[in-house]
């Protein structure tokens, strides 16, 4: 008979390997699936720098820059332009000095994007935003699109301190200074600034509203808990902001319906309409039929109202919106239900999402 050792079959009568898998001689060669197996196992350093730079991406800027010191391949990407386009500062309370070597080390010309925290509710011996770094800012990072700015005060900082390059300004949660937004400012502040993001900003008011005609580049507007602007400041406003092309009124003290009255009277051109459902009704949402560009609609629940039109109401609107392509209802309860099947039918060519609020996204930018 042939030798085992030579490849051949076991001879009859010899016993099995105790731990050999069934149909399988442990004497045997290597199954070919099991050689290319072995051959494809990779380690860290075995990936192209590409998909190393997209798993760095997701680091916080701390341990970006503590990986640089495992070896020389990784220092040379964390010093990549592609890493520091985008960078979120809100983790940490950093001191003055920390956030000055970011500056002038990483950032510079690389960043277009940044989110960052003023620590408003960290005691008054916590670092505060100063217009000296939103100057330098302004000057070393010319590339910067977006700023995103959690919790801070902003009361010192003069608005014409901010990057000129700016085209998407985030306040969320901060305090501002009374002349910041007033009519009567230079108009050439921020002469790029396409969207402006107001969430719970206690100072902003009628007036305020009234002065975002200085921007004239502005297309967005996000109001998010803006609970001083009344429906009186909004359809003055709107008026001197027909121009607007997305709207976003979310948790404010403002009725729905009186917001799409408003809408409807002024934004004729708007193209994206996103809204909290307090105080919706059918009559208030059919204002909205016969708008010529309307092609997103966004409606956020909860629902806490009787008046909230109902799934064949909703139908029956957004049939006489011409170019609507979108429809969004997020919140309310109705996904998986007939509503949402009646709509889908109802609404052949259009996108049809029912769902609950989504988390935020880590890609913030």
């Amino acid at each position: 008979p042939p030798a085992v050792g030579g490849g051949g079959h076991r001879p009859a009568g010899t016993p099995r390997h105790p731990l050999a898998p069934p149909g399988r001689d442990p004497e045997s060669p290597q199954p070919q699936a099991e050689v290319r197996v072995a051959r494809i196992m990779a380690t860290l350093a075995d990936l192209p720098d590409s998909v190393l730079l997209e798993i760095f991406s997701y680091l916080p800027v701390r341990d970006r820059i503590r990986i640089s010191r495992v070896c020389h391949r990784w220092k040379r990407l964390v010093d990549d332009r592609w890493l520091w386009r985008h960078v979120d500062l809100t983790l940490y309370t950093m001191r003055p000095k920390v956030m000055w070597h970011l500056l002038r080390r990483y950032m510079a010309s690389r960043l277009h994007s940044l989110r960052m925290g003023g620590y408003l509710f960290s005691g008054s011996q916590a670092p505060q935003l100063s217009p000296a770094l939103m100057r330098a800012l302004g000057q070393k990072c010319p590339n910067l699109k977006r700023l995103c700015l959690h919790v801070a005060d902003l009361s010192m900082v003069p608005i014409t301190s901010l990057p000129c390059t700016l085209r998407t300004l985030e306040l969320h949660s901060c305090e501002i200074s009374m002349a910041w937004l007033l009519k009567e400012q230079d108009p050439t502040v921020l002469p790029l600034l396409e969207c402006i993001v107001l969430d719970r900003v206690p100072a902003f008011r009628d007036e305020h509203l009234q002065g975002l005609t200085r921007f004239r580049a502005l297309r967005s507007l996000v109001l998010g808990g803006t609970y001083r602007v009344t429906e009186t400041g909004l359809d003055a406003g709107l008026q001197e902001l027909s121009y607007l092309q997305r709207l976003e009124v979310l948790g404010c003290t403002l009725s729905a319906d009186s917001t799409l009255l408003a809408i409807s009277r002024h934004l004729r051109d708007v193209r994206k309409i996103r809204l909290t459902v307090r105080g919706l009704s059918a009559p208030g949402l059919s204002v909205l039929e016969g708008m010529p560009a309307l092609e997103s609609l966004c409606l956020l629940g909860p629902l806490i109202t009787p008046e909230m039109p109902s799934p064949a109401e909703i139908l029956s609107s957004c049939l006489a919106m011409p170019k609507l392509r979108v429809l969004e209802l997020q919140g309310l309860g109705w996904e998986g239900q007939e509503a949402e099947r009646i709509l889908c039918r109802g609404l052949p060519h259009c996108m049809v999402i029912v769902r609950a609020c989504p988390k935020e996204s880590m890609d913030w930018w």
